[in-house]
């Protein structure tokens, strides 16, 4: 299965969360293992650094698609919900791509 973005705010979204996402992964699972089992505290402070850029990123495409979709706050507090519980962003993203989808069949039918 690969991941097919549009070039949509939605698509964006969905781009970022999986980008944000493996880097969170990465951050909790090779990164602080390194720090506190290794004692490599510079994998933490790098793969931090990059995540919260990411993190930014994301929010930035989330309020992309609040202001273009008209999400509710309900949906955005969801979606930021996903971003900081491990995996969460993969699991949205799921609903991400059948809205996606739905919303490319409505505008080939138009």
């Amino acid at each position: 299965m690969g991941f097919n973005f549009s070039n949509t705010p939605i698509g964006r979204l969905r781009r970022a969360g999986i980008v944000e996402g493996t880097s969170f992964l990465l951050l909790l699972f090779v990164a602080m293992p390194l720090k506190y089992f290794a004692g490599i505290p510079e994998a933490v402070k790098y793969t931090g650094w990059l995540h919260g850029v990411l993190f930014i990123l994301f929010i930035y495409a989330l309020i992309r698609v609040k202001l273009s979709e008209n999400w509710p706050l309900t949906r955005m507090f969801l979606a930021f919900l996903a971003s900081i519980v491990p995996f969460g962003t993969f699991i949205f993203d799921v609903q991400l791509r059948k809205e996606e989808m739905l919303s490319q069949e409505k505008s080939s039918k138009n």
